[in-house]
Formats: structure tokens, sequence, C-alpha cells
């Protein structure tokens, strides 16, 4: 069976879930649609770099891409800056009868526990309302903080802890709202971006520690957030920009989720943008890693590197994120209507990709 499938934004995620969609033999792009004036009826192909046309110009009139009546649609817009919008986006496709994978809001990879019902409400009435499923995911929260840690603990006979990082340097991730305005990068060390205002990284990432508990017939008492900063040395550049003598270099922070005072399920990211800074912190394993730690007994440690073909960590992580949602698309289409969780699907192979 080939599913017809929109892919809705062109950005840094974007343009990897067309290139993906192409690979998969048993998808067709259907259609495309941007927000950039600039991108409307350029070719897919050429908005997602491959070097050729695949025959289906992006668009900015949403109504058209839904009265395609698509299989699927790819949702890669950012919702960081936009959250009311972006749920906005999600309920109307919802109700049109479209299924949805979506990079975010990232809070409803498991939006149980996390934020209040009423959130997540308009998006389970809207799928229920139009019969479609929605599976919000990535590398980010998504497989590297789901699947993977789960299927550890399966060969475990005891378990103390389960730890889940990403340990990257973001110097080559060409974002600047993301690195300057959310996460503080460039910023003094004292003040407080959007990503470190109380709350923020619990419903960022408050998903990922619900979920694995969930996995493991966990009860939490709570969830604990905890951050620390590292200033830059001296001035030097990234690819979004200058980062000035004394502003944020390096962060570490962890959404812990607690049971009788300890620490059972942790979220942690070790992010740098120079590779010097803060070297008492975790390391990665080769150029960038996402990390499992499962203490108990046995003890384990599953690191899963990530590079580019063209040599960057960052290029990876931006695909690896694509390619779960666009990997999920048949199951996701088969799925009972409703808000699903990697707890609901089956196992999501890259088939037809070898």
């Amino acid at each position: 069976m080939t599913y017809r499938v929109v892919q809705w934004s062109t950005g840094n995620v974007g343009r990897h879930a067309i290139a993906g969609i192409d690979a998969r033999p048993d998808l067709a792009l259907a259609g495309v649609w941007t927000s950039t004036p600039a991108k409307i009826g350029k070719d897919a192909g050429e908005l997602a770099g491959l070097g050729r046309d695949l025959g289906v110009p992006a668009t900015g009139d949403a109504d058209a891409l839904l009265a395609l009546r698509p299989d699927c649609v790819v949702y890669t817009s950012m919702a960081d800056v936009r959250l009311m919008e972006a749920i906005d986006d999600l309920c109307r496709i919802l109700r049109a009868g479209v299924n949805v994978v979506s990079s975010s809001p990232v809070f409803l990879q498991f939006p149980d526990g996390v934020v209040p019902p009423e959130m997540s409400r308009p998006i389970r009435e809207a799928a229920a309302a139009g019969g479609a499923s929605i599976f919000v995911n990535g590398i980010d929260p998504g497989f590297a903080n789901d699947v993977l840690p789960l299927a550890v603990t399966g060969i475990s006979e005891r378990i103390e802890q389960v730890r889940c990082m990403e340990i990257l340097n973001y110097a080559t991730y060409d974002q600047g709202t993301v690195l300057f305005d959310i996460m503080g990068f460039g910023r003094p060390v004292d003040d407080t971006p959007m990503l470190l205002q109380p709350g923020v990284l619990t419903m960022a990432w408050g998903s990922v520690v619900r979920q694995i508990a969930a996995g493991l017939d966990v009860e939490l008492d709570e969830l604990a957030e905890w951050h620390t900063r590292v200033p830059a040395p001296d001035t030097f550049d990234v690819s979004a920009g200058t980062i000035e003598k004394g502003t944020t270099a390096a962060l570490r922070f962890e959404v812990r989720g607690m049971r009788g005072g300890e620490a059972v399920v942790v979220l942690e990211h070790v992010t740098r943008l120079r590779d010097d800074l803060a070297p008492d912190w975790p390391q990665p394993a080769g150029a960038g890693c996402y990390r499992v730690e499962v203490r108990g007994e046995p003890n384990y440690t599953v690191d899963l590197r990530l590079l580019g073909t063209d040599g960057d960590h960052n290029t990876a992580g931006l695909k690896a994120t694509a390619m779960r949602l666009v990997n999920a698309v048949p199951a996701v289409v088969e799925a009972a209507p409703g808000l699903v969780t990697a707890l609901d699907l089956p196992l999501i192979p890259g088939r037809g990709l070898l």
C-alpha cells in the first residue's frame, strides 16, 4: 500500500523529511506547505536540496493541501515560540480527518502528568472528531529516550535508575532562535532564558520521564528540575552567531523523576558550543551521542553515536528526527484514532530503505 503524505514546513527538519518521504517506496509526496513567501512555487526537491525535482511545488494554501485528503501530514513547524498556533494547526489537520506525525509540541509525546489536561484536550477532541491519529516524536524527545531506554530495561534483572542523556556540541546548529532566545546561549549566565524559566524544562522533557516511568509501571512522586551553566572564556563564533566572552557557552540540565526521595528516571542534557568547555562534564562517544545508562543488575551503558555523511553530528540529529516521523507514517495511519505514543505503536523499522 502507498500512503499519500503532505510535508508541513521546509525548515531544518522539514527538508530532511521531504528527502525521507522520497526515499520510502511506500510513501508518495502529495504536497508541501511553507510559511515562507519566497519558497512558494519552488519544487520540493529543490527545497530539500536533492539536486532534482520531485514535481511537487510548495504552497502556502493549507486548505488546498487538506482538500487533497492525504493519508498523513508530517508536521515539522517550530512550536517553541508559537505554541497555541501550532496546536491550532494540528487540530485543524486532525479535524479534517488527516493523520499526523509531528515533531512538536514536544509535551504531546506523552502529556499525561506533564501538562494540565486542558492543554492536550483540544488535540484529543480534534482527533476523535476527525477519526485520525497523531504521534509526536523525534530523536529527543523521542527515540533516544523512549524506545531505546525501554528496550535496554528489557534485559535487566533489577533497575535502580534509568538515565537518558544528550551530549552534543551545538556549534553547527544554525538556529538562532533556539540557541539564543530559548536556550540562552550568548546571554549573561545570570539571565533566565525561556528554557530555564520554572516549569519549562518539565513541559519540554517531562514527557520523556513520565513515559519511561509508565513503561516500567512506576508511579513517580514528582518531577524536579536542575541546571548549571558555564561562561565563554573568550569570544568565538558559531554557525548561528557570536558568543561573547563571559556569556553562556555551555549548559547542563536535568529533569528528574522522583520516587521516595530518589531520582529513578532522569533526562539529562549536556550542551556545549565548544568541545573544550566544561571538561569535567560528561563527554560524548564520538562527535556526539545519546547515552542510556541503566543502573541496577546488571549495569548498562548504551551510546548512540550520530554522524551525518557530511561529517556533522547535528545534521544526523535533524535527519534522525525527520526519519523517526516519516518511518512512523504507516503505523500511525493504521493506528486507532487518538493521541498515540511510543507505548502504543509497534516496532517501527526502516522498511524498504535497504
